[in-house]
């Protein structure tokens, strides 16, 4: 297949990798706003560069987009219009209004949409939702959930971000009704500015908040983003059913510490023989490989989409009730989120 990369950044730079290290990749190509910048990054992979995002869907078989949020649903609506396969990194919008338009569109072209949700390819994570399904854990009782940024991000990302909920939390929202089967019947949300950057309350944003989401048949989540964790990058689920206990990410390199007398083998140490997670392409680098790979099989026509719009539709609409329950100070339920 011809693959076009649109988005040169450092998302885009790993996606371009994994792209170019898979066989069924015959030709790659990579549009960028920034002309050098995709030079650069072609240069690196032995690929070619398009002069623009038309040029490269008019010329590939499938697009991948790693571009800013911003042009994510222009360039899908591209895809769409030229018939293509398309992977696009979350989310397809910031707005609702905005989503639904886009995914009239794809729906109408018919194209394959997939959505960049990577802890989906996550092992960990698709071990949970396996055992979930088999009625392993029995009835899902509770869930607890965290996603720890080791540092802020620049004030300039934060302007464009959309905010806490939906930037960070939007995946913890996808990856619980993935796991659990169980959709989000309502939030309640608080956040505040901890950290002491001002950049955060010049983006009317926070950098540490809380959820508690009521799933339909009354099991309950507890969500933490943070986004600053001193020892590094940290991404938890937790299931607690009628029959077991599980939980993923709380592995050698987790970093958080047990400071109990009787810490069990997962528990860091002091001195641990690993680092801690940086970063998320250190944590999730296996996932968006994988990601990547499966998204070539379903433009193929191989393998069916894990990861669909109306996934991304339905995260996003849990980071608006989150927002909406922040300001208001109120329980917000999924059905006032059209």
């Amino acid at each position: 297949m011809r693959i076009g990369l649109a988005g040169a950044g450092r998302i885009g730079t790993f996606h371009g990798r994994s792209l170019a290290d898979d066989s069924r990749v015959t030709e790659l190509r990579v549009a960028d706003v920034d002309p050098a910048r995709a030079r650069s990054l072609a240069a690196s992979l032995g690929a070619e560069t398009s002069a623009d995002a038309e040029e490269l869907a008019k010329w590939a078989d499938a697009l991948v987009i790693a571009a800013a949020t911003d042009a994510h649903a222009e360039l899908i609506e591209l895809g769409a219009r030229e018939g293509l396969p398309t992977f696009c990194e979350k989310p397809i919008s910031l707005d609702l209004a905005t989503t639904d338009r886009v995914l009239a569109v794809v729906a109408k072209s018919g194209i394959t949409l997939q959505i960049g949700f990577q802890r989906r390819f996550d092992r960990g994570f698709a071990e949970v939702r396996r055992l979930v399904e088999s009625g392993v854990l029995g009835r899902i009782y509770a869930a607890r959930l965290a996603t720890h940024d080791p540092a802020p991000p620049p004030g300039a990302y934060l302007k464009t971000s959309g905010g806490l909920y939906a930037d960070l939390m939007i995946h913890d929202f996808d990856i619980l009704r993935w796991t659990t089967g169980l959709d989000i019947a309502s939030v309640y949300a608080t956040g505040a500015t901890l950290t002491g950057d001002p950049a955060f309350e010049e983006a009317g944003d926070v950098d540490t908040a809380a959820v508690i989401a009521t799933l339909e048949g009354g099991a309950t989540a507890v969500i933490t983003g943070l986004r600053h964790n001193p020892r590094g990058y940290d991404v938890r689920l937790e299931l607690f059913g009628s029959k077991d206990s599980i939980v993923t990410g709380m592995d050698s390199r987790a970093p958080i510490r047990s400071v109990g007398p009787d810490a069990g083998s997962n528990a860091r140490a002091e001195k641990p023989e690993k680092p801690e997670y940086t970063d998320f392409l250190d944590r999730f680098g296996d996932a968006y490989r994988a990601e990547t790979k499966t998204f070539i099989s379903v433009a193929r026509g191989e393998m069916e989409n894990l990861a669909t719009g109306d996934d991304a539709r339905e995260a996003l609409r849990a980071a608006e009730a989150a927002a909406l329950s922040a300001r208001e100070g109120r329980v917000v339920e999924m059905s006032e989120i059209r």
